[in-house]
């Protein structure tokens, strides 16, 4: 029988996803699986890319870790791909490698002004208040006033942890030193700005809702967007999602805040559709002062266009969250204009001549970019697997597969990198923090204290 040894880079839910996957398969080859992450921990977005209050999501934790916990895969964290191990010593010691390193950059948007002090991405300002170890552990929040631009879940989160009050995310996973900044936060207006109109928007009803059920935060919408086209007509009669998110919407709209019309929160979050962000006004110190966006009406084909008519709204900070964007991965075939390793169904294609380079595979986001939800992950690997299970005559030939081969060479480099049993001690150590002050955990965030305590040192 065939021995496959096959390394996966990333060990977030497309990676795990593809290994368990590859695990179940029918197939006439035994396979041996390492996971690879440059964090201590693994679970990748799901623990650094959902926010604190969304334990639901977070459930999906509970089986991603039934697959780690099986045995069957072997985990070495705090293993940067491209430094502490490589392409070459890869092909080295294995028959091929998938890369499921996701998307974690912002994606630029490119309107004048965007560069102010006071601007940044949403996916860095998700980092830190995730407790990302390679981000700065202090945030600046001393605006009154911000914007977020987008209509994707991503700027609702972004948007909720800004008008969210500290002390309503104490029985979470905040870290402290996340939930000390929040606390002294000078939040008191947050605009979400997305330039099409309510029954085009990108979110999901779920995340909607969770903003009305904000405590001692008025919710303001405004009339003026409600005046559906016939395309929007049909959407909310057609989609149940759709429908779902108008209701949730009209209800707000009987609340006294609708139009600014005097809700009695000390914090307000104002939801403007039709609303194309054109330009982030700076003061004379290079500050952001304000966002000038021009109003857009639909036209007729579920679409908007412009209408000419600028608007200009006071703020002192601006959170783009337009989109993910993939990083490139030394030795690999890069897409720069999608942020994707170019590929046919998860087969990686060489940049230049399109042609199938062997051995190498991309699931998630990597490889079709950051759309879908995180279960949409799990057919993607399927895809990919198909590939990986077919494709065995383009094996690469390892001169070095042993199993013990690979923690032989991370040693030799110095590389304290951290295992499966490691993991569990640093959950367990993380739930133990929480326990007295009745909270689910409390994140170690400094990633030399991660590492430690993983290593029981």
């Amino acid at each position: 029988m065939t021995k496959l040894r096959l390394a996966i880079v990333g060990a977030g839910p497309a990676g795990i996803y593809a290994a368990d996957i590859l695990l179940k398969a029918e197939r006439k080859f035994d396979v041996s699986i390492d996971l690879f992450d440059q964090l201590p921990a693994p679970y990748g977005l799901v623990r650094y890319g959902v926010a604190p209050d969304h334990p639901r999501i977070k459930g999906i934790i509970t089986a991603l870790r039934e697959v780690l916990d099986r045995g069957d895969i072997r985990l070495f964290g705090n293993v940067r791909f491209g430094e502490d191990i490589t392409l070459d010593d890869l092909k080295q010691h294995y028959n091929a490698v998938i890369f499921a390193t996701g998307a974690i950059r912002d994606a630029d948007l490119g309107i004048p002004g965007i560069d102010a002090e006071g601007s940044y991405g949403a996916a860095d300002f998700v980092s830190w208040y995730d407790g990302h170890p390679d981000f700065p552990r202090e945030w600046p929040l001393d605006a009154a006033s911000v914007a977020v631009i987008g209509n994707g879940n991503v700027a609702l989160d972004v948007a909720r942890m800004l008008a969210k009050h500290a002390v309503d995310l104490l029985p979470t996973e905040i870290p402290d030193n996340v939930h000390a900044g929040l606390e002294a936060s000078a939040v008191t207006d947050v605009h979400v700005f997305g330039r099409r109109g309510p029954a085009q928007v990108k979110f999901t009803p779920l995340e909607l809702r969770e903003l009305g059920e904000l405590r001692d935060v008025d919710m303001v919408v405004y009339d003026e967007d409600f005046d559906y086209d016939e395309a929007s007509k049909a959407a909310i009669a057609s989609n149940k999602q759709v429908m779902v998110i108008d209701r949730v919407l009209q209800s707000w709209r009987q609340r006294p805040s609708v139009n600014n019309a005097g809700g009695e929160a000390s914090r307000r979050l104002h939801l403007h559709f039709y609303a194309r962000p054109v330009e982030v006004r700076k003061d004379d110190a290079g500050r952001v002062a304000g966002i000038v966006y021009e109003r857009t009406r639909p036209d007729g084909q579920g679409g908007v266009v412009g209408t000419g008519e600028l608007r200009e709204v006071p703020v002192q900070a601006v959170y783009r969250a337009v989109g993910y964007f993939g990083s490139p991965l030394p030795g690999v075939p890069f897409d720069k204009r999608h942020g994707v390793i170019p590929n046919r169904e998860g087969q990686v294609l060489s940049k230049d001549s399109n042609q199938r380079v062997s051995g190498i595979y991309a699931t998630g986001w990597i490889k079709r970019g950051p759309v879908g939800l995180i279960g949409h992950t799990k057919s993607d690997a399927m895809e990919t697997i198909r590939h990986v299970i077919n494709d065995q005559g383009s094996w690469w030939h390892p001169e070095h597969p042993e199993e013990e081969a690979i923690p032989a060479l991370l040693a030799e480099r110095g590389v304290a990198w951290t295992d499966l049993d490691g993991w569990h001690r640093l959950d367990e150590h993380e739930i133990s923090l929480g326990a007295p002050h009745e909270r689910a955990r409390i994140k170690v965030v400094p990633r030399d204290a991660m590492v430690r305590v993983s290593r029981g040192e």
